[in-house]
């Protein structure tokens, strides 16, 4: 091999080794911040306990989540239970209304962190997001004025009036099942300012609302549930793949045998065979 041949190689080599170089030198650093490397990023109890609060998606919903009148802090079963919750993951809690129809994108979005607000589990909310095991048996029932009551004893009885229903609810879901005319609106309370106003004929909402909300001795005296449209129960929902779930299903087991849940249901109106256990 002549010497200019040889010349010719070792300045093609030299070439492709520059550009090998070039093309390494480009390559961006390790990110230290790499979700894989962050264990808030995998972990949503991480996550909370690095801000240090937990966010709890609600509505005003007595008896579950509500405030007492000229009190700022809410109260309810749920929102008792979440403080507790809270606690023993050693973060505060964060109450933060939302609208009931946008609760997975708030979920999604990390608006909240659950949604805990006696939450019917549909199939729709499995889909959505992670939710815990049961923990309260409820239905959805019709609400009246109470001097109407007798007419409004069935569904069929009730095909002709107007309903005014929270939107996103299981109501909303039932009343479509049943085929009634409805005006969705923010929360259940303001459907049953819609009948006690009479800018509505009737209301659906959660029995163990209505069993804590209307009648004597409540600001809704002039109303009454009659109906009762199905079964369900509540569950609380975490994001999908949350490690939440396992953690409060773990919680409220050990709430019902300390006896905390039984005491927190009475506190405020909630029978105790409503308890799931």
């Amino acid at each position: 091999m002549n010497k200019k041949l040889i010349a010719l190689l070792l300045a093609a080599i030299m070439v492709v080794a520059c550009f090998a170089l070039a093309a390494c030198g480009d390559k961006p650093a390790e990110d230290p911040t790499n979700a894989s490397d962050d264990p808030a990023a995998a972990s949503d109890l991480a996550y909370i306990q690095s801000k240090g609060k937990l966010v709890v998606g609600i509505t005003d919903f007595a008896p579950m989540d509500y405030k007492e009148e000229g009190s700022e802090d809410w109260v309810g079963f749920d929102a008792d239970l979440a403080k507790a919750f809270a606690k023993t993951l050693g973060v505060d809690v964060e109450f933060t209304e939302i609208d009931w129809d946008n609760k997975i994108l708030e979920l999604d979005g990390k608006s909240i962190d659950c949604v805990w607000n006696g939450m019917t589990i549909t199939d729709e909310v499995k889909a959505s997001m992670d939710v815990s095991d049961p923990y309260c048996k409820n239905a959805q029932v019709i609400v009246v004025p109470a001097d109407k009551a007798e007419q409004y004893q069935t569904a069929e009885a009730c095909k002709e009036l107007q309903f005014a229903v929270e939107a996103g609810s299981a109501g909303a879901e039932v009343a479509e099942e049943n085929g009634f005319s409805v005006t969705e609106v923010k929360d259940q309370a303001t459907a049953l300012q819609e009948v006690a106003a009479g800018t509505s004929d009737a209301a659906i909402i959660d029995l163990l609302m209505a069993g804590a909300m209307i009648g004597e001795g409540t600001g809704f005296s002039n109303l009454a549930y009659t109906a009762s449209l199905n079964s369900e129960e509540y569950g609380v929902g975490f994001r999908k793949g949350s490690d939440l779930v396992t953690y409060f299903n773990t919680f409220f087991a050990s709430e019902i045998k300390l006896g905390n849940v039984d005491k927190i249901a009475a506190q405020y109106g909630i029978a105790a065979d409503a308890i799931i256990k």
